[in-house]
């Protein structure tokens, strides 16, 4: 089964597009099957990864308003170890169709139930803006990754995203969590950039990505390229930066699942007595003190 993570920030120019190309490449570098969906009208993920917008015969719109299933629409992208479901400007009609159709916010999630067979991932790049297809994305996935330029107005937009996030999980899907906040396009030259980052892990801890990712010429470069920053120049800042994001994403998916699979054993055993209980505390703090 796969995990399906939304890419979002309703505040653009943070690099939420470029995160999610070069995510899916270094993913699918380590093996992983992925699926990367652009769901921005302005198809700059299908750029990205070397697929004419313009030209693309079938888009989300097809599968969100005619049904058509992903297999029909992905298109591989060799180069970028990944298949895309491409964007372009039908997209925008796209989320006039969706206004006038029942249950319309959960039209992505069951597009996408037969394809969380298929691949390991699903990343989903979501327009800048809290609109129909924002939360599509937000319905269908298991947890939302935010990436954040470490600048002045960046905590002020962080916050309508987490209560919009908030909201989805209470009304539509309990299970919808916060993946991680990503620090781009980071300089540690800068004061201010700094100062922003300290707050970020203050407020929010284990949440913000260890990994972070800095300004760099080659990442700017790599889309004009239409392959990844991993296909551009591996070597590069920006590709070591995205490589340690996948690796990061990948021990936390493991770590979350040895912990539902500790409680599933923890549940279905018997209750301990007081001396038992008693005697797995005692080894439990001698483990931890080693």
């Amino acid at each position: 089964m796969s995990r399906i993570i939304a890419i979002a920030n309703q505040k653009g120019g943070v690099g939420k597009t470029t995160t999610s190309v070069n995510l899916a490449s270094a993913l699918g570098s380590m093996q992983k099957r992925v699926l990367l969906i652009d769901l921005d009208p302005q198809g700059n993920a299908t750029m990205g990864c070397g697929i004419d917008k313009n030209e693309a015969e079938l888009t989300g719109f097809d599968l969100l308003v005619e049904d058509t299933p992903v297999a029909e629409i992905a298109q591989a992208s060799a180069a970028n170890n990944c298949d895309i479901l491409p964007a372009n400007a039908d997209l925008t009609a796209a989320e006039v169709e969706l206004m006038a159709m029942d249950e319309r916010e959960q039209k992505l999630k069951q597009a996408l139930i037969p394809a969380r067979e298929t691949y390991d991932y699903i990343l989903i790049d979501c327009p800048p803006s809290l609109n129909i297809l924002t939360l599509n994305a937000f319905v269908a996935s298991d947890s939302v990754l935010v990436p954040i330029q470490c600048e002045y107005y960046a905590l002020e937009g962080l916050s309508a995203l987490l209560e919009t996030i908030d909201g989805v999980r209470e009304a539509v899907n309990p299970e919808l969590e916060i993946e991680g906040l990503l620090r781009t396009m980071y300089d540690g030259r800068n004061n201010l950039g700094v100062e922003v980052s300290a707050q970020l892990i203050e407020h929010f801890g284990e949440q913000v990505f260890r990994t972070i990712v800095p300004r760099n010429v080659r990442l700017a470069e790599a889309p004009s390229h239409g392959v990844s920053i991993v296909g551009y120049d591996k070597t590069s800042r920006g590709a070591l930066a995205y490589l340690a994001l996948a690796g990061e994403i990948i021990r936390r998916r493991a770590q979350r699942s040895d912990r539902t699979t500790t409680r599933n054993t923890e549940d279905a055993q018997p209750e301990e007595s007081p001396s038992d209980s008693s005697q797995a505390s005692e080894n439990q703090i001698e483990s931890v003190n080693g």
